[in-house]
């Protein structure tokens, strides 16, 4: 027998799908629902908790139970970093993400950190540096109105951003064209880049600073940006709300085999 708490939640799934509740609208009070008669306090809240276990809503307090917003940010690949955007004009990659998905931003949905630190391994590997040396991080948390999508960390060597725009903690974008364009005028024009990018299981800290609900995992960005001679000149490290994200990626298909034959 299907217990009550559950042909709930399914109830609600339904009306859900169908458009009923719509994204960013709240659901009914518990007691409202107990007084037209669903069920017991402790069966609504068990519905209410599977529909968030399943991604269908969030709860907090003051703002009770919400459906959540299903369509996630377009997360373009290589797109985000044409240099038309950042070097000719004043589309960083994070205003990027809301072009192509249609959506709108403010430069203050991007806050940040900046500090002097020793770099953690991944990093210091990454620049190529021993463990122990000093780096820039450049620790921003991203967010779509009230809602936060990411965080991504930036480390820099000091000789490469001491007194630029990327060591400023203003919040928002570090000036026009963001930091590509701080690099590109200290001369470190970049050229190309390495991203892995894989998913897992959020922290603590995480759940909390990104509002995950439960059980939502995250999806680790690791981006390593070059000159044109191969120098690092940032390493960054993105932690992304998996459900928020649609990851788009368009590249022109290598033929290396072509490449050994005209050489």
């Amino acid at each position: 027998m299907t217990p009550k708490w559950r042909e709930l939640a399914d109830k609600l799934a339904e009306q859900i799908k169908r458009g009923e509740y719509a994204p960013g609208q709240q659901l009914p009070q518990i007691r409202e629902l107990v007084a037209a008669g669903e069920g017991s306090k402790s069966t609504v809240h068990q519905a209410y908790k599977a529909l968030e276990a399943e991604g269908l809503v969030t709860s907090s307090r003051g703002h009770g139970t919400v459906v959540r917003q299903r369509v996630p940010l377009k997360r373009l690949g290589i797109g985000r970093y044409d240099k038309a955007k950042w070097r000719d004009g004043d589309e960083v990659a994070f205003i990027a993400d809301r072009v192509a998905s249609g959506r709108s931003y403010r430069r203050n949905e991007q806050t940040q950190t900046v500090s002097r630190v020793e770099a953690p391994p991944a990093v210091a590997a990454a620049h190529g540096l021993h463990e122990g040396a000093e780096v820039y991080a450049r620790a921003r948390l991203v967010k779509e109105g009230d809602q936060p999508t990411h965080t991504l960390t930036s480390y820099y060597r000091p000789e490469h951003v001491e007194g630029t725009r990327l060591v400023d903690p203003t919040p928002g974008p570090a000036g026009r064209g963001g930091g590509f364009r701080v690099l590109y005028d200290a001369g470190y024009e970049i050229d190309h880049m390495k991203e892995e990018i894989f998913a897992r299981a959020a922290t603590a800290d995480e759940v909390k600073l990104l509002q995950l609900p439960p059980g939502e995992p995250v999806v680790e960005l690791h981006r390593t940006t070059y000159t044109a001679s191969g120098t690092v000149v940032e390493f960054a490290i993105g932690v992304h709300a998996a459900s928020r994200f649609a990851w788009e990626y368009d590249f022109k298909v290598p033929d290396s085999a072509k490449g050994e034959k005209g050489q």
